[in-house]
């Protein structure tokens, strides 16, 4: 489990697959469940709020992206009106999944991507489009299986970070810097 502090009242929590599983959860639980997944968010609040010093009362929003192979990706959003935090410790939750299909990575360096990529092409897993946008790269891999999805996401998160940003966000504001067959594009140049 990661914690990250994004801005003063909101918090990103990333959860791998082990995570998950050591918590005896898995992705398809989140709407059969919900005892179990309202006991894991007020662990992570309680988690969060020790890591970061930060009292979480009041209206709480959590966001959870599904990354398909990696785990989840919990935002987590305190209302900081003052008037409506709650001196009893009562936390109010409004939860909204989304899904993500495809892995998109994301790394700080050109470097730490043409080193996933090594990696990617001795497993024989090619593709993926590579985007910048903010001085960050991001890879979208989109493998047709879960196994190779899987196989690709434990290999990019070496190098890089699971990314919360749709495909759709960079389509439209990022740049395409090699569309398609980024893996064999980067050996090809930087090998």
């Amino acid at each position: 489990m990661r914690l990250e502090r994004l801005t003063t009242n909101k918090i990103k929590i990333f959860l791998t697959s082990d995570d998950l599983i050591d918590r005896g959860l898995s992705k398809e639980d989140i709407g059969k469940d919900a005892s179990k997944w309202n006991q894991l968010f007020h662990e992570m609040l309680e988690e969060a709020s020790l890591e970061f010093n930060v009292d979480i009362q009041g209206s709480v929003a959590v966001e959870v992206f599904s990354l398909q192979a990696q785990g989840m990706i919990m935002i987590i959003t305190v209302d900081d009106d003052k008037e409506e935090a709650l001196g009893d410790g009562f936390i109010e939750m409004q939860v909204r999944a989304c899904g993500m299909e495809k892995l998109l990575f994301e790394f700080a360096e050109l470097e730490d991507l043409i080193n996933a990529a090594e990696r990617l092409a001795a497993t024989e897993l090619f593709g993926g489009t590579i985007f910048t946008l903010n001085n960050v790269y991001y890879l979208l891999m989109d493998q047709a299986s879960n196994e190779q999805n899987e196989k690709a996401a434990c290999l990019l998160s070496e190098y890089g970070n699971a990314s919360i940003l749709s495909p759709h966000i960079l389509v439209e504001y990022g740049k395409i810097i090699i569309k398609n067959k980024a893996v064999e594009t980067l050996l090809h140049y930087f090998k």
